[in-house]
């Protein structure tokens, strides 16, 4: 365990409290220098009996079954049970191993009724349960390393001291950051319905389907940072994970304000879509004009560090909160070619925006051989300004 600070009185150790530990502490400490952190000596490693405290904690409760005493807990086929820890990115313990607590016992037999019900297919079982297995993987150690991070940011912390004190933070944090994860997965299936059901409204009634086509309209765009490699070699690593952080951050806001959704962040860009071509092209030109200290990137020698925005109209397969397509590569092939806080489209998007609005200038540009796409001839996007 983490050695915290003892107080003043020789009493127990305990966590540093933001609340008490400050320049404003009455206690008679002098505290001008910032919260007090733990004692991080470290003279032994943390326990088994820790581990499986805080095990327990997180779980909300022991690990108690087998995996032969599991299935029969459950009345679930063997494979099934396999099937859906593999799927969630879990290891496969040996039979003999005490892994599974009563709340498996339940998420088990919950799940697979909703299969049953839906009648899906193993194909949608996988589906459903990588989903959850990866987001949450993701969640999760996103989640921990936020929090690592402030620790030792606040307390001053080496990197072992401030996992440490996580780890005794954690079993508190959980119970409310799980009920936060459901309001947020609410909110969020919320929004995706509504759009649904606007775009989709009627659809049913239309008998003019291709097969072929890809199934959704949507603008996709890609905004990279400019000469990244170049502008982050020195950077220490809390330096540029503090940079991509900032920028992920400004470049998001951005998207969201102009009625876009960020797909994913790829190293030094960031993927998003919209519904409709006018959107996209609002979140794409924003980007492009956005200041360094608005996206986060601004450094104290270099104030502007621009991005570069690739934009297209087209059609796309989402699937594994993904989008796929052509048009999602030609977006990322424009995005290396415009230059420094330009937007590039290609002609067909070009096209679709002259048709639809005035609110835009578009400029050809020199026609390019592109890898993988052959001879490219993009668009600039600017806005129309008029006098």
């Amino acid at each position: 365990m983490l050695e915290n600070e003892t107080d003043s009185a020789g009493g127990a150790p305990r966590e540093p409290q933001p609340g008490r530990d400050t320049p404003d502490d009455r206690s008679g400490r002098d505290t001008s220098a910032g919260p007090a952190a733990p004692e991080h000596g470290h003279s032994h490693a943390l326990g088994s009996d820790t581990a499986t405290r805080l095990d327990e904690e997180i779980l909300g409760g022991p690990r108690q079954y087998t995996f032969p005493e599991i299935v029969e807990r459950t009345g679930l086929d063997g494979n099934r049970i396999e099937d859906f820890w593999r799927w969630m990115g879990l290891p496969v313990t040996h039979p003999t191993d005490t892994w599974f607590t009563a709340s498996d016992v339940t998420a088990l037999r919950e799940i697979d009724e909703v299969f049953e019900t839906q009648e899906m297919d193993a194909r949608a079982r996988m589906a459903f349960v990588r989903a959850m297995g990866h987001t949450t993987e993701r969640l999760a150690l996103w989640q921990v390393e936020a929090l690592v991070e402030h620790l030792a940011r606040r307390y001053e912390l080496d990197e072992t001291s401030a996992r440490l004190l996580a780890l005794d933070r954690l079993p508190d944090l959980a119970e409310v950051l799980g009920r936060q994860l459901e309001h947020a997965w609410r909110r969020q299936l919320a929004a995706l319905t509504g759009r649904m059901a606007i775009e989709f409204a009627g659809a049913r009634d239309e008998t003019d389907h291709d097969a072929h086509q890809l199934p959704l309209p949507r603008a996709v765009g890609f905004a990279d940072v400019v000469s990244f490699t170049k502008r982050t070699a020195g950077l220490e690593s809390a330096e540029l994970a503090d940079f991509v952080q900032r920028f992920e951050a400004g470049a998001r806001d951005i998207i969201t304000n102009c009625g876009g959704r960020v797909v994913k962040t790829i190293g030094d860009a960031i993927l998003f879509v919209a519904d409709d071509a006018d959107t996209g092209a609002q979140v794409a030109l924003s980007l492009a004009e956005a200041t360094g200290e608005s996206l986060g990137t601004a450094a104290p020698n270099e104030p502007e560090i621009p991005v570069r925005v690739g934009f297209v109209w087209g059609r796309v397969l989402s699937r594994f909160g993904d989008v796929f397509g052509p048009s999602v590569n030609l977006a990322s092939r424009l995005t290396d070619q415009a230059e420094p806080s330009t937007v590039l489209v290609d002609k067909a998007t070009a096209d679709t925006l002259a048709s639809t609005s005035s609110e835009y200038a578009l400029t050809r540009q020199p026609v390019r051989e592109v890898p993988g796409i052959g001879p490219l001839a993009p668009v600039r996007l600017q806005r129309a300004y008029t006098g």
